[in-house]
């Protein structure tokens, strides 16, 4: 749908700048966003080479499993319907690690097998479980304690100081993820209560 809506959005503007005889301005737009998307993707890219290159490290020096048993009774609590010992917990757990450290792009593969291994769990695989539910609000809102790739961008654009965001990224994407867990409970009670 949403291909759609840009797709409707673009032939507009088209038509609008060959009605107005300015397609010049479509040309000239079109160069500058493809020149702009590529230098804001190197920036992007040298800023997650060095975080994907400092979470490597991190990994190789324990600190993402000493990080994955801090974060274990709280999974345990979030997903209680999934076995312990179960390859999903795993991948959860790397997963909220990836992205506590803003590291959405390391933490979608984790999600990815995450949800895999909840939906061999899952009795009905026409809709989704309520751990598949949970691990979808988590993986949404997430709690970033670093957010890396705004930084990133804050610095391709040359941003006096790009870290100033850390404090209120912090606090919204706790907010974000105490609300996302609360309407996650509330729809987990009113399934129960309408299986019974």
């Amino acid at each position: 749908m949403l291909n759609v809506i840009w797709l409707v959005l673009i032939v507009i503007s088209i038509v609008v700048a060959a009605v107005n005889g300015r397609i010049d301005v479509i040309s000239q737009a079109t160069f500058e966003g493809a020149k702009t998307g590529v230098t804001v993707c190197f920036g992007l890219l040298s800023v997650l080479i060095f975080w994907m290159g400092m979470m490597r490290i991190a990994e190789k020096a324990g600190l993402l499993e000493l990080l994955a048993r801090l974060l274990s009774p709280l999974v345990r609590f979030l997903f209680p319907d999934v076995p312990k010992g179960h390859p999903a917990l795993g991948y959860i757990l790397s997963n909220m690690s990836a992205n506590l450290l803003g590291l959405g792009n390391a933490a979608t593969p984790m999600g990815i097998k995450a949800m895999e291994e909840l939906q061999k769990l899952n009795t009905n695989k026409e809709i989704a479980s309520p751990a598949m539910c949970t691990l979808l609000a988590i993986n949404t809102a997430s709690i970033t304690l670093i957010p890396t790739t705004m930084i990133a961008i804050r610095i391709q654009y040359g941003s006096q100081n790009p870290v100033e965001i850390v404090g209120t990224t912090l606090l919204a994407s706790f907010i974000a993820t105490i609300f996302a867990l609360g309407l996650d409970r509330w729809y987990r009670f009113r399934y129960r209560r309408k299986l019974r």
